[in-house]
């Protein structure tokens, strides 16, 4: 399906702290917009939809519809932080293509 690396839970574990929801889940979604077409939603949710597909990687749940399941298949959700950069990345061998910012895909 997807993977949440080690450094991108850590990160996922920080944001939960900080909103006093430690017991929260990461909510992935792949939504039409952007301007290649698509674009990808990340937020914390209490828990999972009916229909959800529920991953846990390094203590974190990550959350996905099933719609948006088949658009991350294979994925991998990374955490950058470099001199260009910080962010959440997403490595998804099912994008033709991507916008410069790198949150819109099609």
């Amino acid at each position: 399906m997807i993977t949440l690396t080690e450094k991108a839970a850590q990160k996922v574990k920080e944001f939960m702290k900080e909103q006093g929801v430690p017991d929260y889940g990461l909510r992935m979604r792949v939504v039409g917009g952007g301007c290649s077409g698509l674009q990808y939603e990340m937020g914390l949710d209490k828990e999972a939809a009916p229909g959800d597909r529920v991953l846990e990687f390094y203590g974190v749940k990550v959350f996905i519809d099933m719609k948006s399941a088949l658009y991350l298949a294979g994925s991998e959700i990374d955490y950058v932080e470099d001199l260009m950069q910080s962010g959440f990345k997403i490595n998804n061998p099912n994008a033709h293509s991507t916008c410069g910012c790198g949150q819109s895909f099609h």
